[in-house]
């Protein structure tokens, strides 16, 4: 059920130029899974929307979300300036997530590009945990490979960045040529156009493919259809064939959606 609570920061760290990972105490904690996101209000009064976040990481023992983002406009700016001590509001848990089950038995590869890696991680956490050792696919622009050394612990890592300067140059899908990596399952989170490619992929390969798509959102709870999709079967809500990314999403199987 979705709710907003009072988080408190536990830690702040810069992980890169731009990039921020954050701990918060919340109870939400308890039901969050790998996929879902969280809508973090700024407290300022200018900005009274919360700004959806993707989940990085869960520790429902100690009550705790991580969040990895990277601090792009004034909301985000407002987060990455938070202490230890502080507190925020929270809305949760949001969205659909990625099925653990769905990768049972096979053979898995994990996409991550961007901003798009951080959601992966407990993904590959859940499916270690589960039995499945996925091989892990992660996308950057330049050698500043945040999170990979995390990854590690949960499956075989490739990185491809733009500019060559570490592992494969090019992006996921060039890296997975490169490395030769076959797929039953794909589960990918990225940019819009790595994510059509991925889309394109899976269906000459004839793999099963699962996406986290990203849009700008207002609500987070489905009520202002600012965030749509299209996709192969008719909402209940709009009757039309759209699909809100809040609620219906983030993840979809990718041939139920038009991107």
């Amino acid at each position: 059920m979705k709710k907003k609570v009072r988080a408190r920061i536990l830690s702040q760290n810069m992980l890169t130029e731009g990039i921020y990972d954050m701990w918060l105490s919340t109870e939400l904690a308890k039901e969050a899974r790998a996929g879902q996101f969280i809508g973090i209000y700024t407290g300022h009064e200018a900005h009274l929307l919360p700004r959806p976040i993707s989940i990085c990481e869960v520790d429902r023992e100690k009550e705790a979300l991580r969040v990895v983002y990277r601090a792009v406009g004034r909301g985000t700016e407002i987060f990455s300036a938070w202490q230890p001590g502080d507190e925020a509001d929270i809305l949760g848990v949001l969205g659909n997530g990625y099925s653990i089950e769905t990768g049972r038995g096979k053979q898995v590869v994990l996409m991550g590009g961007g901003i798009g890696i951080p959601p992966m991680l407990q993904l590959a956490k859940d499916l270690w945990a589960a039995g499945t050792h996925a091989e892990i696919v992660l996308g950057y622009r330049d050698n500043q490979l945040f999170l990979k050394e995390e990854f590690e612990k949960y499956g075989k890592v490739y990185a491809a960045t733009e500019d060559g300067s570490v592992g494969t140059k090019g992006n996921v899908l060039t890296a997975m040529e490169a490395e030769h990596l076959k797929a039953d399952v794909i589960m990918a989170c990225g940019p819009l156009p790595m994510l059509r490619a991925v889309k394109r992929y899976a269906e000459e390969k004839r793999i099963e493919a699962y996406l986290s798509l990203e849009e700008r959102m207002a609500c987070g709870v489905g009520a202002c259809l600012g965030c749509v999709c299209k996709t192969t079967h008719k909402d209940a809500h709009s009757h039309v064939n759209n699909a809100r990314i809040c609620t219906d999403g983030p993840v979809f199987d990718a041939r139920e959606v038009e991107i």
